[in-house]
């Protein structure tokens, strides 16, 4: 029996992962991306298969990581996180730019942007993990703070969605 207590004592952020695929953009909200290796440098996501992003990257290869600001508000954050590139532009709605690897990065709050070439994938059955070495690294504001998963649950009061990483289902062996 697993108690998601124990689950919810891991420490996280909140990021924008985006990509691009045939012209088109599309990002979501993901709290699992990690460094994986300093040298050299490699980030790891990982993504409900089910998600429009995660069909992207699998098309292109390539993705960005754009960590949220503490400042951020709901209403920005549900644009990537509660709605779906299938029937909503997402990107219409933001100010971003396409960096040199063709990727949309989104300019308004964020602290950086880390582009990535995946190298590898692992299916986990409801996800897949992607990684690979970063290809480009900005900093979009120096003196800000990050957004964290607590942050968002206890300040914000966000919920998580079904298709995240950390949704906690309460039945099959599961408390």
């Amino acid at each position: 029996m697993i108690d998601v207590k124990a689950l919810s004592d891991l420490s996280y952020g909140l990021f924008i992962v985006s990509s691009e695929k045939d012209g088109k953009f599309n990002g979501l909200i993901a709290n699992s991306v990690f460094q994986v290796t300093a040298q050299p440098a490699q980030l790891a996501i990982a993504l409900n298969k089910n998600s429009l992003t995660h069909d992207y990257i699998m098309s292109s290869k390539k993705f960005c990581v754009q960590p949220l600001m503490e400042t951020a508000q709901m209403p920005f954050i549900g644009i990537f996180g509660f709605r779906s590139g299938r029937d909503f532009d997402k990107f219409s709605k933001v100010q971003y730019k396409v960096n040199g690897e063709g990727l949309p990065v989104v300019t308004e709050n964020t602290l950086a942007v880390l582009s990535v070439e995946v190298r590898q994938s692992i299916d986990l059955g409801t996800h897949t993990m992607f990684i690979g070495p970063i290809q480009e690294a900005e900093v979009l504001c120096d003196a800000c703070k990050p957004l964290t998963y607590d942050y968002y649950q206890t300040v914000l009061k966000g919920k998580t969605p079904k298709g995240a990483t950390t949704f906690k289902e309460y039945q099959g062996g599961v408390k």
